[in-house]
């Protein structure tokens, strides 16, 4: 973990901040025309447990439109607790870039040192809104930022409003959030996993884990290409070629 008092850094926190969050705006764009594989699971870690599983695909239509699309109907042994469809659309759209240069001012970001994070070494920011608003969640963690390529390449923390269970009514408030690099020049986020316990009228409360792993990033152009040669999705019982669902504003 990172000294109390960090000695101060090669390059100035204020350059480390002006470089790593132009290349967020790099990287946003990047990602909003990939298409990639999203895996999708929740597991119930007390007993009697299960397990909820489904898989799906994000691209984005011509006229810029985010999708998703699943690849089946999903898998449900969960004894005590459920999901929907429209659960997993909120749990899948965690905000994975809240550091662009258009949401800087909404943060004040705090330099904390160096730690290595496997063979990359990192600076660590910690990141807090300035403000929060009902209709909006803010992130509220620390983020590590590769000292090569000045890029986040992991988060850790809640997104906060002004509603006290964020707005969403779903489990898992703290976040864990990897990134891994792609075609040598995005980093993307590829693990989100979180941990929570909700509680169930005459139960013990209930260990969830949620992990959602995405993979297979390929860029909108090769998707065009090889789209007239798709085969049609496996049916399943709500659309299953919807608008990807952002987390909904918190009822008024």
């Amino acid at each position: 973990m990172p000294a109390e008092t960090p000695e101060a850094p090669a390059v100035a926190p204020e350059e480390i901040i002006r470089r790593f969050t132009a290349n967020e705006d790099k990287m946003k764009a990047a990602y909003d025309h990939f298409t990639f594989t999203q895996s999708l699971s929740v597991k119930e870690l007390s007993t009697p447990g299960g397990e909820y599983d489904i898989t799906g695909e994000f691209y984005t239509k011509p006229d810029g439109q985010r999708f998703e699309r699943f690849a089946g109907p999903p898998e449900s042994t969960l004894k005590v607790t459920s999901l929907t469809i429209q659960d997993v659309k909120i749990l899948s759209t965690v905000p994975s870039f809240v550091l662009t240069t258009n949401e800087l001012a909404n943060y004040s970001l705090q330099y904390l040192g160096t730690e290595k994070l496997d063979e990359l070494k990192t600076y660590i920011f910690r990141v807090k809104p300035k403000h929060v608003e009902r209709m909006r969640r803010f992130f509220d963690g620390v983020v590590w930022v590769d000292d090569h390529d000045f890029a986040v390449v992991k988060s850790s923390g809640r997104f906060v409003s002004e509603i006290a269970d964020d707005g969403t009514g779903l489990p898992f408030r703290m976040f864990d959030m990897y990134r891994e690099n792609v075609d040598g020049k995005y980093w993307l986020p590829t693990y989100i996993g979180s941990d929570d316990f909700v509680k169930v009228p005459n139960h013990p409360d209930i260990h969830l884990r949620l992990v959602i792993r995405s993979s297979d990033f390929k860029p909108e152009v090769a998707l065009a290409a090889g789209a007239a040669a798709a085969a049609a999705p496996v049916p399943v019982p709500t659309p299953t070629e919807t608008p990807a669902t952002p987390v909904p504003a918190p009822k008024q």
